[in-house]
């Protein structure tokens, strides 16, 4: 009897989403048979286009005390099997893998069907900067009139040709991202703040790094349709992978790599104009996957820099500091406007005592969680504007919207990308945010007594309740929005890293960057 093993994919019984390597035996006592069957298989699965080939794994040793390492050496055996060559860098500092990447040519890039993190959110976001921080060539967001750096509706065009290229900011540069070294924590984050060079021997094609006349081909530009991102998850709060594919599961996300999984992910283009309101006007750029949060956030990200010692459980114990000051913020806020608006949060007008009564409820929209195929996602891709036409969507945004002020002070700002879900919020921040309906969910939270607070900050730690349904809470679906504080020491979240800015312009960037996933199934 002549046999040959197929290695395949099955589901858990107990639990229908995570999947599991399997393995099934196929024999025939005739040679020629088996032979003419595997030679099919092979044949099969070589025409699987979405596969990938070549992958670039950036490998965090320190997070969640060692765990990227285990990690990795947990999958790397089904990349093998499933003959993806892989080449692994373990990150030896931070800011590692940011200058590896934005130092690669397009033509070397192009050699790889994608990156993958084994690590946190913030090694995912410090390799989207990396990749993005030269290849994405994009107007700034729209601002509205009277916002003095750009000026806003009649000077769209001008935006469009004013392309802006991310720097890497220094210690002297006014950007608090506090550089950390790598053997400092055991849940040490990457950081994006250095400019030391990489180490990393990648033999060059172009020497020059700009594309001679015949290599105009070469160039790497996004959104495309071939290179797509991943992440297993090592980190403290893992929440995009927990958004894009429902499970926390390092052999469930390799899967999704190996078989080739994509989905589009929507990216927030944040525009730093001044890092503290005396300072010079100096547009930086940075990109955010999940989040971006100012006041009570950004106060949490900073205040767990001073207890990295004590691992994941430095953000429930920084969280809860912060909480007990209750400080809020002085900000103006202007966003703009969509058909979502009013229907999404309260009136400004109304009294900030309380929650909003149950008879108001009623009236919300229904609420589509975003899952595996969603309808939501597909229409936006169909319907909406080419993303690639930046010309024409800054157009489109200045003229035919309208931008609405907020001020006042407030406890804390946030812009949910994508759900946002995590351990302690299993439905997210925003439970029906989208991965790329172009949209960013604006969270306007403001001032109020210590007792709401804490009633709305316990609302997001059980499924199906409602913690944006509060009188103090605005919620507003938009596609930008900009920001400015007063205040000297603005600290920024943005996927987890820290970024100084008082001054700040935000838009959604819908379908920029595609995943190695499929969408949540639970």
């Amino acid at each position: 009897m002549h046999r040959f093993v197929v290695h395949g994919i099955t589901r858990r019984r107990k639990h229908p989403s995570p999947w599991v390597p399997c393995e099934y035996i196929f024999g025939h006592k005739d040679l020629k048979i088996c032979t003419d069957w595997f030679e099919r298989l092979i044949s099969c699965i070589n025409n699987e286009g979405g596969r990938p080939k070549n992958l670039m794994v950036f490998v965090h040793p320190l997070c969640g005390k060692g765990r990227g390492v285990r990690n990795w050496e947990t999958v790397s055996p089904l990349f093998i099997r499933a003959k993806i060559k892989t080449k692994v860098i373990v990150t030896q500092r931070a800011g590692h893998a940011y200058d590896t990447l934005s130092s690669l040519s397009d033509i070397e890039l192009k050699a790889f069907d994608g990156v993958v993190a084994v690590g946190g959110d913030g090694l995912f976001n410090e390799i989207l900067n990396g990749i993005l921080s030269s290849r994405h060539k994009v107007s700034y967001p729209p601002t509205p009139e009277g916002f003095g750096y750009v000026r806003g509706n009649d000077n769209c065009e001008e935006q469009t040709r004013n392309w802006i290229n991310s720097s890497i900011p220094t210690p002297d540069s006014g950007n608090a991202m506090f550089p950390g070294n790598a053997s400092k924590s055991d849940d040490q984050e990457p950081l994006l703040s250095t400019s030391n060079p990489t180490g990393l021997e990648i033999p060059s094609l172009n020497s020059t790094k700009e594309p001679c006349i015949g290599d105009q081909d070469n160039l790497v530009a996004f959104p495309n349709d071939w290179f797509r991102l991943g992440i297993i998850p090592s980190g403290s709060t893992d929440a995009i992978v927990l958004s894009t594919t429902g499970e926390r599961d390092p052999v469930t996300s390799a899967l999704l790599i190996i078989l080739g999984r994509r989905v589009p992910l929507d990216i927030a283009q944040v525009v730093r104009w001044k890092s503290s309101p005396t300072a010079e006007v100096l547009p930086t750029v940075r990109y955010a996957a999940s989040f971006a949060g100012y006041g009570f956030y950004g106060e949490v990200i900073r205040e767990s820099e001073k207890y990295r010692w004590m691992g994941p459980a430095r953000y429930d114990f920084s969280g809860t500091m912060v909480f007990l000051k209750h400080r809020s913020y002085e900000a103006k806020v202007a966003f703009l406007e969509t058909p979502y608006t009013h229907s999404l949060t309260a009136s400004a007008e109304d009294d900030v005592t309380g929650a909003q009564p149950l008879q108001s409820l009623w009236n919300k929209p229904r609420k589509i969680i975003c899952r595996t195929n969603c309808s939501v996602c597909k229409e936006a891709s169909t319907s909406g504007q080419n993303s690639e036409d930046v010309s024409d969507n800054s157009r489109t945004l200045c003229k035919n919207q309208k931008w609405v002020w907020s001020e006042g002070r407030f406890l804390s700002v946030g812009a949910a990308i994508i759900s946002c879900r995590n351990e302690r919020a299993p439905d997210g921040l925003v439970a029906d945010a989208h991965l790329s309906d172009g949209f960013l969910h604006l969270l306007l939270i403001r001032d109020c007594p210590l007792p709401l607070y804490l009633w709305h900050l316990t609302q997001f730690t059980k499924k199906g309740l409602d913690p944006l349904s509060f009188k103090f809470v605005e919620h507003h679906k938009t596609s930008a929005f900009t920001f400015i504080s007063s205040h000297d020491e603005s600290i920024w979240n943005l996927d987890g890293e820290m970024f100084q800015a008082s001054e700040v312009s935000v838009q959604a960037c819908r379908g920029l960057v595609n995943l190695f996933a499929s969408g949540p199934e639970v």
